[in-house]
C-alpha cells in the first residue's frame, strides 16, 4: 500500500511526480479545471526563495502540456517553475471553446481560478508567487492581456502572443472591446500606474494573416458593434493593442517573427528571451 498523501500545507518530501514534467493536477478550488507543472529537477525547498513562477496560457486548441514542455529548458536555465493551466472547452455549454478568453463566463471567473492555482503551487513548493510571469498565445493571449488589466500588481512581466480579439483601454467603450464598465463587472478599475510598472512584450508571426477564426459576425456569442474595428489580421490587431497601451505611457516591445504563421510553438524564443532579461534585472536589483 502506498503511503497516504499529506494534506495541503503539511511538510512532505517531494515525490517523483512533483519534479520535472508533472501529471495534470486538478485545481483544489474547482476540479473542473487543472494544471500541468514543470519544476526544475534541481529544485529543493531550501533553495525555493530563488525560484520564480511563469504561467503559460494555452490557446483554443488547449495544449498546455505542449507549451509546458517547450518551456522546460527555459525553466531549467532560469530557476523558474512553469504553471500551464487547462481551461477545458465545453464548460457549462457543450461545444463552447472561448469561455476563458474573456475572463468571465456564466458566473465563472477564470482569473480567480488561475490565482487559486498560483496560490496552490506557491504553497506546495514554498515559493514567493506574489508576482509572476505570464505568457499566452492566441486565445491564451486574449486571456493574458485582459488579466493584465485586472491584476497588474500580480505580474512581473507579460508576453502577449498573436491575440485574435483584443480589448483596448477605452473608458468610453464597454467590455470586452473597452474598459468602460470594468469596475461594475470585475470590482476593479484600470490602474494605469500599476500597469506601467509591468514590462510588456508582444509577438506575432510575420505570416499570421488568416482571418477565418478572428472575424466576428453578429451570430458570434461575443459579438459587439465594431467587433472587428481593431484590424483585419492578428498583426493589425496586435499593433492596434500596442499603440493603445503606448498611448497610456506603457513601454511595449513587439517582435514580428519572420516566416511564421499562426504557430505558438514557433514563436517562443522571443518571449523566453524577454523573460530572461526581466528575471536578470529583478535578480540584480534593477527591476525594469
Amino acid at each position: 500500500m502506498s503511503e497516504p498523501r499529506p494534506s495541503a500545507g503539511t511538510p512532505h518530501r517531494l515525490g517523483v511526480y512533483e519534479l520535472g514534467a508533472t501529471p495534470l493536477y486538478a485545481a483544489a478550488c474547482d476540479q473542473r479545471f487543472g494544471y500541468f507543472l514543470y519544476v526544475p529537477k534541481a529544485f529543493t525547498w531550501e533553495d525555493a526563495a530563488g525560484y520564480a513562477l511563469c504561467v503559460v496560457v494555452h490557446g483554443t486548441g488547449r495544449t498546455p502540456n505542449m507549451y509546458r514542455d517547450l518551456f522546460a529548458e527555459f525553466a531549467e536555465r532560469n530557476k523558474v517553475i512553469i504553471l500551464a493551466p487547462l481551461f477545458p472547452a465545453g464548460i457549462n455549454q457543450p461545444g463552447e471553446v472561448s469561455n476563458y478568453k474573456y475572463i468571465t463566463y456564466q458566473g465563472i471567473r477564470f482569473d480567480e481560478i488561475l490565482l487559486e492555482m498560483v496560490e496552490e503551487v506557491a504553497a506546495r513548493y514554498r515559493i514567493n508567487a506574489e508576482r509572476f510571469l505570464m505568457f499566452g498565445f492566441s486565445g491564451g493571449a486574449q486571456f493574458a492581456h485582459r488579466f493584465f488589466y485586472l491584476h497588474p500588481h500580480r505580474l512581473q512581466a507579460v508576453s502577449i502572443g498573436a491575440p485574435g480579439v483584443v480589448t483596448l483601454i477605452d473608458p468610453d467603450t464597454p467590455w470586452w472591446r473597452g474598459t468602460k464598465d470594468l469596475a461594475e463587472r470585475f470590482g476593479v478599475d484600470v490602474d494605469i500606474e500599476a500597469m506601467r510598472q509591468v514590462p510588456v512584450h508582444m509577438v506575432v508571426g510575420a505570416e499570421d494573416v488568416d482571418t477565418w477564426e478572428i472575424t466576428l459576425t453578429p451570430d458570434h456569442p461575443h459579438w459587439m458593434d465594431d467587433a472587428n474595428a481593431a484590424g483585419r489580421t492578428r498583426i493589425d490587431r496586435i499593433q492596434t493593442l500596442k499603440a493603445n497601451l503606448e498611448s497610456f505611457g506603457l513601454d511595449v516591445r513587439l517582435d514580428l517573427t519572420p516566416g511564421i504563421g499562426h504557430n505558438g510553438y514557433a514563436v517562443l524564443e522571443a518571449p523566453q528571451a524577454f523573460f530572461e532579461e526581466v528575471l536578470f534585472d529583478l535578480r540584480i536589483g534593477n527591476p525594469t
